[in-house]
């Protein structure tokens, strides 16, 4: 994304990264229950790290959308 320049003069903003925001926040998530609940089966995670993913791009979709 091109950075916007802040018409104030007060220096340069970005627009919020919403996909790459909530997919780190899925994997610090996952990488926590992994490490406090060893006994959960990576079998289990998979849909749940993909349908989190799949919610962090609905939502950056959305917001892209919004924002046009």
């Amino acid at each position: 994304m091109r950075p916007e320049i802040d018409r104030t003069g007060r220096g340069r903003w970005h627009r919020t990264d919403w996909m790459a925001l909530l997919s780190g926040m899925l994997f610090i998530a996952v990488g926590i229950v992994f490490i406090s609940r060893p006994s959960i089966e990576p079998m289990v995670m998979i849909p749940v790290v993909l349908g989190g993913l799949g919610f962090a791009g609905l939502v950056a979709i959305l917001v892209r959308a919004v924002r046009r």
